[in-house]
């Protein structure tokens, strides 16, 4: 009841009055609004369409401690400890994968609209041995190498080559042609190389490691030319042993 009667004396004492002004007086002048192209939110910068924008952090050492040991011709083989026990290689005092190769996937991922699986990017010298003791000097140990297929598209990687050349014609660089090698036994189909990169696809019977035992074709592209550095990538042993951190 206090209540109801309290309401009532408040509306009872209520005062009001009008507040008048000219049409055309305002206190504050607000501008006419313009159209404009809405900015990305930074978590969108990490998208290229709908896909995720592909880091270096996409090239870590596929290695683990959980995998058997591997025997072969009486050699036994053990895997590293994971890429939480070292890191990719160092470049003048970083983390370092050669910046074409990122460059290239996600001009793949930009034009398919399609997820780029990597299936090996940096190897530490023990996992490459686990998972490839033949291939000794791979430049997958410096960071200048990667294995990949698109998904949804792995019937068909003579499309994705082709989109990789076209990088080289939509970027302006001096690469522009592309010739072929007969010189890699280990592949049926010839590969593709410019000043800057090989690309080499492999069949569904062909380069099954470690790391690429899906079902799949798939394509390496290896780092031929570092044009920043105006100088050839190629594979050593201190930087493939000594060109990383071991934690």
């Amino acid at each position: 009841m206090e209540q109801s009667e309290q309401k009532k004396l408040r509306r009872l004492n209520a005062k009001g009055e009008f507040i008048h002004r000219n049409h055309d007086e305002y206190h504050y002048q607000i501008d006419t609004p313009k159209h404009r192209i809405r900015e990305p939110y930074p978590w969108e910068n990490g998208y290229i369409g709908q896909q995720t924008k592909i880091t270096k952090e996409y090239f870590r050492c596929k290695g683990s401690g959980f995998n058997p040991p591997r025997t072969e011709e009486n050699q036994t083989y053990f895997d590293c400890g994971g890429c939480h026990t070292h890191s990719l290689p160092i470049h003048q005092g970083k983390e370092f994968i050669y910046p074409i190769l990122i460059d290239l996937l996600n001009f793949v991922q930009e034009k398919t609209h399609s997820k780029v699986i990597i299936t090996c990017g940096h190897r530490c010298p023990a996992h490459n041995t686990y998972a490839d003791s033949f291939n000794s000097t791979s430049k997958h140990m410096i960071g200048a190498e990667v294995d990949f297929y698109v998904e949804g598209r792995q019937e068909h990687p003579e499309e994705i080559i082709a989109i990789l050349q076209k990088y080289y014609q939509e970027n302006p660089q001096e690469y522009l042609e592309f010739e072929r090698s007969y010189h890699h036994l280990d592949v049926a189909v010839p590969a593709w190389y410019n000043k800057e990169i090989l690309i080499q696809l492999y069949q569904r019977k062909e380069g099954r490691d470690y790391d690429n035992q899906h079902e799949y074709p798939y394509i390496c592209i290896q780092v031929r030319y570092d044009k920043e550095a105006k100088e050839r990538v190629i594979y050593s042993w201190p930087k493939a042993f000594k060109g990383f951190r071991r934690y």
